[in-house]
């Protein structure tokens, strides 16, 4: 091919790399990105427009399916948004355990993000550790909810049921050796030469674009933007815990790993601060018009089985008005918008995925670099097509 030739190639939707089914439109000059162009779409289901057909409890389970490896960050953005609009007080202890779940959820989303990461590039042996970890997460996810992944454990005003007494024996073992893992993640990649070569000077963006672009999360934190969600506008009580906001310095895949790194460490400890913080009381507000009442008082009469399934088939009014809630999910600032109407079903829900946005960036990360360095690029970016299309 001549050196000034252009080539249009498509990379995806059926592609290994693209973490989902995502589709690029890639202009060539021999091995050289000139331009990119997402074609999304492919997993649409319209979860925005199914909400207004289902009462804010029946929407639940629709934003487990967004991002399906962070499910817990997704139904706590939700229900905080409800919250806000019922204008809810959650218990003390339905917000810690809120803490330890959503915290575990960011460790295993990162952990699926490295392993994957790792494997694109050619890493193998760390995509078989980092599953080992998470499956302990995933166990936990089971042990409280039922359900390994699609756990609809979050409620308005709290939680659907206390948790087990070995869960916090089984979370504490684990967050202990936590620390232990990241280690051996780290002495497998971070000084490794094929690693650092394929990441270091790779998928570059400044701070400045990123801000302008929207970018939030790891990939906002890894070009030295110092914006966190749970310290700088603090929600479900992250103001009582000490943790660091790691950033980065040279703007690069490279950073960006070892940004989720450190966040993984961080996460550790605030689990740890959170087990500590646990105290008895109840999971659930007090408010029987609003919440389920708790499981072993349902079938102890017959009005409370009504009520159970009433709430169950009909739902709650919620009061007019309009909030948006934004949380700091794995991937970066995940916001729900709801309007209500005074009925029992959301009038509009708009969600802000921060996968959707930060693809945005893929153009301006990849242009001017090698065809084999978009693999990584796609992998830093750590995008999941089940909030990107919703």
């Amino acid at each position: 091919m001549a050196n000034n030739e252009i080539m249009t190639i498509n990379m995806g939707p059926q592609h290994p790399s693209t973490h989902g089914v995502l589709r690029m439109v890639i202009e060539l000059d021999g091995e050289t990105i000139l331009k990119i162009d997402p074609d999304i779409g492919y997993l649409h289901r319209g979860v925005e427009k199914l909400s207004e057909h289902r009462t804010y409890h029946q929407t639940l389970p629709l934003t487990d399916r967004l991002d399906y490896l962070a499910p817990m960050s997704n139904n706590l953005g939700y229900m905080l948004a409800v919250e806000k609009l019922l204008g809810i007080e959650v218990p003390e202890r339905a917000q810690t355990i809120r803490i330890i779940m959503t915290e575990l959820t960011r460790l295993q989303s990162h952990l699926v993000w490295l392993a994957c990461h790792a494997l694109d590039i050619g890493a193998m042996t760390v995509f078989i550790y980092a599953f080992r970890e998470r499956e302990t997460i995933m166990e936990t996810y089971e042990l409280i909810s039922g359900a390994r992944m699609t756990s609809n454990f979050f409620r308005a005003g709290g939680l659907s049921q206390d948790v087990p007494a070995e869960f916090e024996k089984k979370v504490r073992d684990f967050i202990t050796e936590m620390p232990g893992f990241i280690d051996t993640y780290e002495g497998l990649l971070t000084g490794n030469p094929i690693w650092r070569k394929r990441t270091i000077g790779n998928g570059v963006i400044s701070a400045e674009d990123a801000t302008d672009i929207g970018i939030t999360g790891p990939a906002l934190r890894g070009s030295g933007v110092d914006f966190d969600l749970r310290r700088d506008i603090p929600y479900a009580g992250y103001e009582n815990y000490q943790f660091q906001i790691p950033t980065g310095k040279n703007c690069d895949t490279f950073d960006r790993y070892q940004v989720r790194l450190i966040e993984m460490r961080e996460s550790c400890k605030i689990v740890t601060q959170a087990l500590d913080r646990l105290q008895p009381g109840p999971v659930l507000a007090d408010e029987p018009q609003v919440c389920y009442p708790p499981k072993e008082s349902v079938y102890n009469s017959i009005e409370g089985l009504i009520h159970h399934f009433k709430i169950a088939s009909e739902g709650y009014p919620v009061p007019e008005g309009e909030v948006y809630m934004g949380v700091e999910a794995p991937k970066g600032e995940l916001g729900y918008y709801l309007v209500s109407d005074g009925s029992s079903k959301p009038y509009r829900m708009r969600v802000r995925p921060p996968s959707f946005v930060n693809l945005q960036a893929i153009e301006k990360m990849a242009k001017g670099s090698m065809l084999a360095d978009l693999v990584a690029i796609i992998g830093t970016l750590d995008i999941v097509l089940g909030e990107i299309d919703r």
